[in-house]
């Protein structure tokens, strides 16, 4: 599966592209906004291995730009009671910000969440300092719906949590679904 905006496109990882994840994430600003699972340095090796693990997942997906790659993106489903929510996560190589890429990529995958994968709610967590993520969201349709104050420990110190979601636009115009169950309550 390809999705393409322009001279944006979203398509799945290979295991061609760890050399080019590698070089892109290798950025201590990009580690920073991401959590700690992310490493840095990053290698070759935490390249592949991210690729092994993911390269299959219908959600997750290398960004290019003009053809080449310049980042990640993905949608992480929720389970149990979240089943019909996803986290959306992404990086930029920094040679890319600023150019209207990501605010396409976060447009194109949303877009899929709802239509192809049929969640009712996309969300994400942005730590305070990264107001150019922020930004994006907000470009994007994404809603702030709260701060968790303190919540996150990077670098050091404790940081606010800045919440976004957007709500599929379908259920806004009230023509939303119902799963039913015959009973229970957990």
């Amino acid at each position: 599966m390809e999705l393409v905006s322009g001279n944006i496109s979203l398509r799945p990882l290979r295991e061609s592209d760890a050399p080019r994840l590698a070089e892109l994430a290798n950025n201590e600003k990009i580690g920073r906004n991401l959590r700690d699972g992310f490493p840095f340095p990053y290698t070759i090796e935490d390249a592949s291995d991210f690729i092994r693990h993911f390269m299959h997942h219908s959600s997750f997906f290398a960004i290019e730009f003009k053809g080449e790659h310049v980042g990640n993106i993905s949608l992480s489903p929720c389970e149990n009671v979240y089943r019909r929510t996803a986290e959306i996560g992404y990086f930029l190589g920094e040679p890319y910000w600023n150019k209207g890429i990501m605010t396409a990529a976060v447009n194109l995958i949303t877009d899929y969440g709802f239509r192809v994968l049929g969640f009712a709610r996309i969300h994400t967590g942005v730590y305070e300092y990264n107001t150019a993520s922020q930004k994006v969201l907000e470009k994007c349709g994404y809603t702030k719906e709260g701060i968790f104050r303190k919540s996150v420990f990077k670098e050091g110190q404790l940081w606010d949590e800045v919440r976004y979601a957007k709500i599929n636009p379908e259920l806004e115009q009230g023509s939303g679904t119902k799963d039913t169950q015959v009973a229970g309550n957990g």
